[in-house]
């Protein structure tokens, strides 16, 4: 046990929760007033309902001793076995009990995020049961996957340092499909943010709670942490002046929301692979995280015609995509001597291939497992909101109370 770690983890674990009330304010303020508090609540919930489940079977489930490299099982169900003395499968430093802690976070941000593809449509009540079958049926077991001592993806050699695929990809992939099935708010006239500057600020406070995202998933203070915390600001620097750019060429005014979404762009495509490059590597995935991502929110949704409400799948689920592949690239055992080399550091075509079944892998089981969860949902308690609620604002429809009187 060591009290350095323990202090960094639970500072970090507390920073990936500031998360949820900055994805909070970020989605808010993008949405219409009549709904800002009906989006916000989609974050708090995430974190109360998954809190629960996590306790009683998902941390089980996502860490627990292997089944198959498919979950792990039902030994730590009720934190049974989970302590403070340290798991050395884990971290042999920290205590078991925060270690848990610390990925909890990581699982309640995740529908968090998959709300934003889907807000200002679907009920409140199906939200909450959806989210609940999808942690434990979806996340948990990609979770094991990746990260659980035994998991196929961990076997595979496949690097995830912070949640490209567990979070990002999964979070996306799947806000995308329950975004088809929805179908595309009915919307009269054109939709803009009712507020701007609390998405902005939202979007700044996820850059702070990312560093516990990021930096944290060492275990400890180490280069390798030291290394996360340089490369994670470095990308989301680089792909917040990207994103400006982009709209400076298109559009010929760069703008405040813009640099928000560039942020939010580094950062996802930095996670998985900021334990593993290096600061000059870090430009390049931050420069074209921006690309690849304002080219998927403000052209391929377009010519696609789905409406993925604050662009969960355009950020999340691209940026996911490419971090991943990415850190098949650049990903250095100079940086850390536990990862890999990749195809640029003479690493040869092996771990880009390992990352694209890994990509390939989570997008076909979260896109699969989320259809049919969605379908089942529906027929349970219907997901969409009548159209009268949906133009009066789920806010006062769903929830009885308005953000601004």
């Amino acid at each position: 046990m060591n009290a350095v770690d323990s202090v960094f983890l639970f500072f970090c674990a507390l920073l990936v929760m500031l998360m949820i009330p900055a994805l909070a304010l970020f989605y808010g303020g993008m949405v219409q007033s009549k709904n800002v508090l009906s989006t916000t609540i989609h974050s708090y919930t995430s974190l109360a309902v998954v809190a629960f489940q996590w306790i009683m079977i998902g941390y089980s489930i996502a860490f627990g001793p292997d089944i198959l490299g498919l979950v792990g099982n039902f030994d730590w169900a009720g934190l049974h076995h989970v302590g403070f003395a340290p798991n050395g499968d884990y971290s042999a430093t920290v205590p078991h009990s925060l270690f848990m802690m610390f990925q909890l976070m990581f699982a309640a941000l995740t529908p968090a995020i998959m709300s934003g593809a889907f807000a200002e449509r679907m009920k409140f009540s199906s939200f909450i049961l959806f989210i609940l079958l999808w942690t434990t049926l979806v996340y948990d077991p990609i979770a094991h996957w990746v990260w659980g001592v035994g998991g196929w993806l961990r076997e595979l050699g496949a690097l995830d340092f912070a949640g490209g695929t567990v979070v990002h990809i999964a979070s996306g992939v799947s806000g995308l499909v329950v975004a088809l099935v929805l179908g595309k708010r009915k919307i009269k006239g054109e939709t803009k943010p009712h507020q701007i500057p609390l998405a902005i600020f939202g979007a700044g406070l996820l850059w702070f709670g990312w560093y516990g995202f990021n930096v944290g998933s060492a275990l400890t203070l180490n280069a390798v942490a030291i290394n996360a915390l340089i490369v994670t600001t470095v990308a989301t620097a680089m792909a917040s002046l990207g994103w400006m750019v982009c709209e400076w060429v298109v559009n010929k005014k760069p703008t405040a929301l813009g640099a928000a979404n560039g942020i939010v762009a580094g950062l996802v495509a930095i996670t998985p692979a900021c334990g593993f490059v290096s600061p000059v590597a870090a430009i390049a995935i931050g420069l074209l995280s921006s690309v690849f991502c304002y080219y998927a929110v403000s052209h391929l949704k377009n010519a696609l015609k789905y409406d993925d409400t604050l662009d969960a799948f355009g950020l999340h689920g691209f940026g996911g995509i490419w971090g991943a592949i990415a850190t098949g690239l650049f990903a250095s055992t100079k940086v850390n001597d536990g990862g890999a080399d990749g195809l640029l550091y003479g690493g040869g075509f092996h771990l880009l291939w390992t990352q694209c079944i890994a990509v390939g892998a989570t997008v076909a089981f979260a896109g699969v497992a989320t259809f049919i969860l969605i379908k089942l949902v529906n027929i349970i308690l219907p997901i969409r909101v009548e159209e009268e609620h949906e133009e009066k604002g789920l806010d006062e429809s769903l929830h009885g109370e308005k953000a601004y009187s």
